[in-house]
């Protein structure tokens, strides 16, 4: 085990020029998505389905990225970062663009599928590049400013499809397709061809396998951390949070927007300071305060009886989800190290959030159903508690040298 110094651990290292290629990439293919996510279940619906068969529509993309993410794994392992990367990307922008000359419900649902498939693509292998480029001292930093470029660009995009919206429904999942063919233009320009397989380094050690990352306790609470950020965050405050709004609240479709735009702002202004904390004062306090900082105001949001204390329990709710991540996926990039690929580890991970977002709203939706939502915001808080619980238990990655093959337990 190798200990970094204090003055090491307090250094800002400069960011290399490839991570900034995929921080534009980013932002690109963020603000395209913008375009398209406030339209997907309308244009389902035009179709002359139900809502349910709407829903189906985002439901499937999800279900592709869980079940193809072992794949992508091993693709990862197998090709590389950049050529899985880039592949991805132009099976989203494809599928994405065809769906504007969809004729029948079930070309959607297929489309997105497809789209799903190539979301994971590029979503595990972007997560590969940035533990290959990032220096570990400034992983935190770069997970921060990769999760910023993604929230900005969600933020502006739907501000642009409002003024396109006298295009119709299909014009913005042409730009869609296109932003995202030029994200990979941009990709493949810039990211050098070197970073398949080998990122700065040569892969000097065999691919990192699941079976052996499971023994570290660092990893081990990242899925449970990673299953808790996206039963939360991303799936019962998209799916849930509309619903209790309307419940509620006079105009509650937007009060849920606004609702939204505070916890994104509250991300905003903490993904400024917590990658660089997750990188000088370690990684595990800051996701254990960002899990129980989320996890509390969650937890509280059933109990809002006015529209400002929704809109500030999603603002310091957003700040948790914002103290959590960067620091969560420098964690990730730790286990791994520079000198292996790590498809597989990198892939279960990302099944665990995916998998927290599938599962959370509908075991919430049923709790609120039966009992209110009230208790079914305050199961949300008890996931959250538990994944710190757990996270009591693993341990500091920071000050261990990435390059071991054993990783503590």
């Amino acid at each position: 085990m190798r200990v970094m110094t204090k003055k090491q651990r307090s250094a800002t290292p400069t960011l290399p020029t490839e991570i900034w290629v995929l921080v534009a990439a980013a932002f690109i293919i963020a603000l395209g998505y913008g375009l398209v996510a406030p339209i997907i279940p309308q244009f389902a619906v035009s179709f002359d389905v139900s809502m349910a068969a709407a829903g189906a529509v985002i439901s499937i993309f999800a279900a592709s990225r869980l079940v193809f993410a072992p794949v992508s794994g091993r693709l990862v392992d197998a090709l590389g970062s950049r050529k899985v990367y880039l592949t991805g990307l132009l099976t989203v922008a494809i599928a994405t663009a065809l769906v504007a000359g969809a004729q029948a419900y079930w070309h959607i649902l297929l489309l997105r599928g497809i789209a799903g498939i190539g979301s994971t693509m590029f979503t595990v292998s972007a997560m590969g590049l940035i533990v290959k480029l990032a220096p570990p001292s400034g992983r935190g930093r770069a997970s921060a400013v990769y999760g910023t470029a993604f929230l900005v660009g969600n933020v502006i995009g739907p501000v642009i499809g409002a003024v396109l919206s006298t295009l119709g429904m299909r014009a913005p999942f042409v730009i869609y397709g296109v932003a995202v063919a030029m994200a990979a233009f941009v990709v493949w320009w810039k990211m050098p061809r070197h970073t398949d397989n080998a990122g700065l380094h040569r892969n000097t050690q065999p691919p990192l396998t699941f079976r052996v990352a499971i023994r570290d306790s660092a990893y081990r609470s990242i899925l449970v951390s990673g299953f808790a950020h996206g039963w939360i965050n991303f799936g019962v405050r998209v799916a849930t949070l509309p619903l209790f709004a309307a419940a509620i609240f006079h105009h509650g479709g937007a009060i849920a927007g606004l609702a939204m735009a505070a916890f994104a702002a509250g991300n905003a202004v903490m993904l400024q300071f917590s990658g660089r904390l997750a990188d000088t004062i370690g990684r595990k306090p800051m996701v254990m305060t960002g899990l129980v900082v989320n996890a509390v105001f969650t937890g509280a949001l059933g109990f809002s009886e006015g529209y400002w204390s929704l809109l500030i329990l999603s603002a310091l709710a957003g700040a948790g989800s914002g103290l959590l991540n960067p620091a969560q996926q420098a964690v990730l990039a730790d286990v791994i190290g520079r000198e292996r690929s790590g498809g597989k580890v990198l892939a279960n991970f990302q099944m665990s959030q995916d998998l927290g977002a599938i599962t959370g709203p509908i075991i919430i939706g049923m709790v609120a159903q039966a009992y209110g939502f009230q208790v079914g915001f305050l199961l949300c808080g008890v996931i959250g508690l538990v994944a710190a619980a757990v996270w009591s238990l693993g341990r500091e990655s920071l000050e261990v040298n990435p390059v071991s093959t054993e990783p503590a337990s």
